[in-house]
């Protein structure tokens, strides 16, 4: 396709996804090196065309470089259909080995159309609070 072609932005897919986190002080064991962080993801769907979220891939990396590769199917067990509009809200939760460190990645998602396609998840923070100034 030439860059002179025009082109429908508003057939394409377009998925936002929103991070909130949390330390879970209970679930953690910092003698241990043990830092358990939960995370709330939305996933809204703002494009124009219904979509299914297939498979998720993160990085999780913590402070001392350590990094973790989690791949699977859906999100809690979901494939979750989104039509335009549509949102989809699910919590989990990861561990590291120190008290900062960082997650990425992306649900790998399908159109409505048969057109596959990457939803990219922003590095997000994982942090007990206080700890950053």
């Amino acid at each position: 396709m030439s860059s002179m072609e025009p082109v429908d932005r508003a057939a394409s897919p377009r998925i936002r996804v929103d991070v909130e986190t949390a330390f879970v002080a209970e679930q953690s064991d910092p003698v241990k090196t043990r830092y358990v962080f939960s995370y709330t993801i939305t996933i809204r769907n703002e494009g124009s065309t219904p979509a299914r979220l297939l498979t998720r891939h993160w990085i999780i990396t913590d402070a001392n470089g350590k990094v973790q590769e989690v791949r699977g199917d859906g999100v809690v067990g979901e494939q979750p259909y989104l039509k335009p509009g549509q949102g989809f809200r699910y919590s989990a939760a990861a561990m590291i080995e120190t008290p900062v460190g960082v997650m990425q990645g992306s649900y790998q998602m399908i159109a409505e159309d048969g057109r596959s396609f990457d939803a990219p998840i922003a590095p997000f923070r994982l942090a007990i609070p206080g700890v950053l100034h």
